[in-house]
């Protein structure tokens, strides 16, 4: 059985996910209310912050944390112990296709891969499902969650709307979605977190 798919991520009014300042504390505060099995995401995300994961303290793999599932079809990601040892999540699995380069002989790092030139992310949550998932969250504003919502993965979208106008590209064209408001909070700074169930992905 599918895991159920969430994603959450912080927009301005003009629904852009960049060039703003974001309470990152708040954000990842409210994702924990997810509760989920496996943080989903991509490898732009992860190199975009690979010299603070190498410099940041290691405090070991978190038992109950969640596994952190990366999306890697290019065998970009070579900071693997860093992230496994941060202290968020229990362990770290990459996921490859079958055209991902080789990988060197003596990596340690688990692997599951699907799809050919790129990561079948419908048979990642399958098989993830199958090994006991239960909830998924993608941790990602770009191509990841795009690819995802348009495959009919994501059954909650949270919207983090921050009171600023930026310009620039929109993150996504949600007239595409079918959202069913499923909740709003009001922050004393303007910030509206609105939640949704996807009832349409295509």
């Amino acid at each position: 059985m599918r895991p159920h798919v969430v994603a959450q991520l912080a927009v301005s009014l003009d629904g852009v996910t960049s060039g703003f300042d974001v309470d990152l504390a708040r954000f990842y505060a409210l994702a924990t209310l997810w509760q989920e099995d496996v943080t989903l995401i991509d490898a732009d995300t992860i190199l975009a912050q690979e010299d603070v994961v190498r410099a940041a303290p290691r405090r070991g793999a978190r038992e109950d944390g969640p596994l952190l599932a990366v999306v890697d079809d290019r065998a970009r990601v070579r900071s693997w112990e860093s992230l496994r040892e941060l202290g968020y999540w229990s362990g770290v699995l990459a996921l490859y296709a079958d055209q991902t380069p080789a990988r060197p002989l003596d990596a340690t790092t688990r692997e599951l891969v699907t799809g050919y030139e790129q990561v079948d992310l419908t048979e990642v949550l399958e098989v993830l499902g199958r090994r006991g998932a239960r909830t998924v969250r993608v941790d990602s504003s770009g191509a990841l969650l795009r690819a995802s919502l348009a495959l009919g993965l994501v059954d909650e979208l949270a919207l983090l709307v921050h009171p600023v106008m930026v310009g620039g590209e929109r993150w996504c064209d949600t007239r595409r979605l079918g959202l069913r408001h499923a909740g709003t909070e009001v922050f004393e700074d303007g910030v509206i977190w609105m939640r949704y169930c996807v009832t349409s992905g295509r």
